[in-house]
């Protein structure tokens, strides 16, 4: 099996013992992505939807790191501090996926790092040039 770790500098660097993505067998494999600023680090201002608007960047410069797009994801997993914050939050996931319609599972947690309202991590095939 070939596996290899995937960095970029446009999306936040891992705050723990763990990748941005992972590249195995032709998929892509991205980290929880939460609203961190990925020069400063630290969490983006405002509410769910300017979250939500910076996890999607972060995704999204993973993906175009990895030589994907949004058309290559096909499975999510958006995690919400609060499941109202589902339709305000599904609205910026449409807006980024656009036509793509990916697998997608929607779970309220009890907390998510450094308090933040969204996380979403995605899986995405690789398609070899």
């Amino acid at each position: 099996m070939s596996v290899r770790t995937l960095h970029t500098d446009k999306a936040p660097a891992a705050i723990g013992p763990y990748s941005q993505a992972v590249i195995a067998n032709g998929f892509l494999f991205t980290a929880g992505q939460i609203p961190l600023d990925p020069v400063s680090g630290d969490i983006i201002a405002g509410d769910v939807v300017a979250q939500a608007r910076q996890v999607f960047s972060n995704l999204e410069a993973i993906l175009t790191e990895a030589g994907c797009t949004w058309q290559d994801v096909v499975k999510t997993t958006v995690y919400l501090q609060d499941m109202a914050d589902f339709p305000r939050v599904n609205e910026v996931y449409a807006e980024a996926f656009g036509s793509a319609r990916p697998a997608r599972s929607t779970v309220q947690v009890a907390a998510l790092p450094r308090g933040v309202a969204v996380e979403i991590d995605v899986m995405a095939v690789v398609r070899q040039g």
